[in-house]
């Protein structure tokens, strides 16, 4: 069954609505798309929000209109995601998308910066954090993929995932599959309509999805060798009922970065900033001021 693709015009509205301006530029060969809303002004933080696999900038238009309308907000479309270039001869290893959101952001008038990731975002905000040339402020990941489920797990060790089976929606029953997974793994009026929304645009994805996929895999647990001592101050928000990077993994931050700031949300799947907004963008605009000179 066909369904007309809906996004583009949604995504316009939802752009005005935040008081957002859409920024081109060009990074490692791929056209790449961003918002951003405020302007980079001496003792005001520039936050950098970076979303997750098969997910796009407008992930993060609830925490838009939670956080404060003063700071400096940039939110790319990751390379080969969203309205950003995809190029089927280009690496998307973790390193990789840091790498070019490094150069990115090279290009930016930012002075206070602070980096926070969700989930595949949350692994490039990671390794992001230790490339830059003056490290950020603070760091947030929120459900962050790349982690290890086991505190003495070596970030060297095998790793296998069957993710995929939810992530890369095939057809219609998978879309609507994909985003009851992702929150607390109830069917949802939200899950219903995000699948009439977005179906057709995921869909059509299929073998960009695949590649993404198989690159994280290269490498799945390279965030985890550069989270330590040397990490800018970090924190770290989860859902309990997350079932796509699983509550254990937050036994691994409280060995390896003892001094992160660890906020477990009850009944919460793999994306707080989307099923508990408030919340979280409370916590981490909290998080921020306490770091911000």
């Amino acid at each position: 069954m066909l369904f007309p693709n809906l996004w583009p015009a949604a995504r316009t509205g939802q752009r005005w609505l935040l008081n957002a301006r859409r920024r081109v530029t060009t990074v490692d060969g791929h056209r790449m798309v961003y918002l951003e809303r405020g302007h980079p002004r001496p003792g005001r933080p520039t936050v950098v929000l970076i979303h997750g696999f098969a997910s796009m900038k407008e992930n993060w238009a609830l925490w838009l209109q939670a956080l404060p309308r003063h700071w400096h907000l940039l939110v790319p479309d990751l390379p080969g995601l969203g309205e950003s270039d995809y190029r089927v001869e280009a690496c998307y290893r973790y390193q990789s998308q840091a790498q070019r959101l490094n150069t990115w952001l090279e290009q930016q008038p930012a002075g206070d910066l602070h980096l926070a990731g969700s989930s595949m975002g949350g692994a490039i905000a990671a390794i992001l954090a230790h490339h830059l040339a003056t490290p950020p402020r603070s760091l947030t990941l929120l459900n962050s993929a790349g982690i290890p489920e086991q505190p003495d797990r070596s970030p060297d060790a095998p790793f296998q995932s069957d993710r995929d089976q939810i992530l890369i929606p095939r057809d219609w029953r998978g879309v609507y599959r994909m985003f009851n997974s992702v929150g607390n793994g109830r069917p949802s009026v939200l899950g219903v309509a995000m699948t009439g929304l977005l179906g057709p645009d995921l869909l059509g994805r299929t073998r960009a999805l695949e590649h993404i996929f198989r690159d994280m895999l290269a490498d799945p647990l390279a965030p985890a060798r550069y989270l330590g001592k040397d990490t800018p101050p970090m924190q770290v928000q989860w859902g309990d009922r997350d079932t796509i990077t699983p509550t254990r993994c937050v036994r691994w931050f409280e060995r390896a970065t003892p001094g992160a700031e660890l906020h477990l949300f009850p009944g919460v799947g793999h994306l707080p900033m989307v099923e508990v907004p408030r919340r979280s963008a409370s916590v981490f605009a909290r998080f921020v001021a306490r770091h911000q000179p």
